[in-house]
């Protein structure tokens, strides 16, 4: 599609998390950024047979969900252990039986949290936690935490209930603000409690909208294993017919930050060394000590190789002054681990796969990178065959930004 055909691309709110708000389980816990499950239903429906979809970023299980909702066997991966404890709660069957034992969970928890007949739980190790919770909602957290432990069994479908509307909770009475591109916070204070506010109310309401999801039970399957994008085949077995994935996108934004309330109060973090060696390990992530390793990073030999990007690369390195080698470098990394991932995918593909990649490029100091492009180009090399690229929406930041569809064949064979 032209830049002229581009500049006709309307923002599509519907394309994106906002969709995701209310639609069942789908709209139990925001991720930023995150795809929207219309865009992921769209081209599921074209598959009227049951078929295995696999998804080899799982993000919120959005793919794997979507697939088990229309009876398809929906399968997942991430190397991040909450996003993967997340996705199992979010595809699980869930008995009746289940869902009132946690009702009357809920009822005891609130009873202990109102009555504070119970030791807090100690606050998570978060920097600067005082600039997440102001200190009512804070202890508030602490004594629900304590209670939810202590008024259900480990490992059981009552609790993961349970810490799921926990996370909704946490975030509605947090300072974080999501009217950007990531995570922010909404002024440079505390956040004020208003005085009206009833904090287990709040609780309450969000585990009667998650029990109201956890009803509805798919009619296919959902399965999310702990994985390796760039080594898929340790932790999937082939053949899979469709693939329908969000990867990140070579933007920055990384998801151990956006993640990071969520996973310290569950206890995946506990400080910021940890964070950022779980952030190196993932496809563009540059949090914490993942920034600082960039600089001593080289680029592999056997790297995928273009010359638009080797311009792309230079161009970065050269603009940005002293950041400059680090975000060339952090381009270069991305390309590296896409393209292992790519190489990975083929051993797992059935014939004729469809295989569905919603992307988006991105610019470094007024440097366009078309990943969008690149996508396409490692695909071809590999010997994909009927490779396209569809613009499908304009994205909420500069004006370059769109959103992909960079879909293609796999005809069984890999080309030499």
């Amino acid at each position: 599609m032209s830049m002229d055909a581009r500049k006709n691309l309307r923002q599509r709110a519907d394309y994106t998390q906002k969709f995701n708000e209310n639609t069942g389980r789908h709209g139990w816990l925001r991720l930023t950024p995150a795809y929207s499950v219309k865009i992921v239903e769209e081209l599921m429906d074209q598959y009227a047979q049951p078929a295995r979809v696999l998804d080899p970023f799982c993000g919120t299980a959005t793919t794997a969900l979507s697939a088990a909702y229309r009876g398809h066997e929906g399968v997942t991966t991430d190397i991040n252990p909450f996003l993967v404890w997340f996705g199992r709660a979010k595809t699980a069957e869930y008995s009746c039986a289940s869902v009132d034992s946690t009702q009357s969970a809920c009822a005891r928890v609130i009873e202990a949290v109102n009555g504070r007949t119970i030791e807090p739980a100690p606050a998570p190790a978060i920097h600067n936690i005082e600039r997440w919770w102001c200190q009512e909602a804070l202890e508030f957290l602490c004594v629900l935490m304590s209670s939810i432990e202590a008024e259900s069994e480990e490992n059981s479908s009552e609790r993961d209930l349970l810490l799921v509307a926990f996370c909704r909770t946490l975030i509605k009475l947090s300072n974080a603000a999501f009217n950007h591109q990531s995570m922010s916070f909404k002024d440079d204070g505390q956040l004020s409690i208003p005085l009206e506010i009833d904090m287990g109310q709040v609780f309450s309401d969000d585990i009667r909208f998650v029990l109201k999801g956890a009803q509805e039970t798919p009619e296919g399957t959902g399965r999310v294993v702990l994985g390796d994008a760039r080594k898929l085949s340790d932790a999937v077995e082939g053949s899979f017919d469709l693939v329908i994935t969000s990867p990140p996108y070579a933007n920055r934004i990384s998801y151990i930050r956006e993640l990071r309330p969520y996973m310290y109060w569950l206890g995946f973090l506990d400080g910021g060394r940890r964070a950022g060696e779980l952030d190196w390990m993932t496809i563009g992530g540059t949090w914490g000590v993942a920034t600082s390793r960039l600089l001593d990073w080289v680029r592999p030999t056997e790297a995928f190789r273009d010359p638009v990007l080797d311009a792309a690369l230079s161009g970065i390195e050269s603009h940005g002054r002293k950041s400059g080698r680090v975000l060339a470098n952090y381009v270069a990394k991305y390309m590296v681990d896409i393209w292992a991932h790519f190489n990975s995918l083929v051993s797992v593909l059935g014939k004729d796969a469809e295989v569905h990649y919603i992307v988006g490029n991105s610019t470094f100091y007024g440097v366009l990178v078309s990943v969008e492009r690149f996508y396409m180009a490692m695909l071809e090399r590999l010997g994909f065959e009927d490779i396209e690229c569809r613009a499908i929406r304009k994205r909420n930041s500069k004006k370059e930004l769109f959103e992909f569809d960079v879909s293609a064949r796999w005809p069984g064979r890999k080309r030499r």
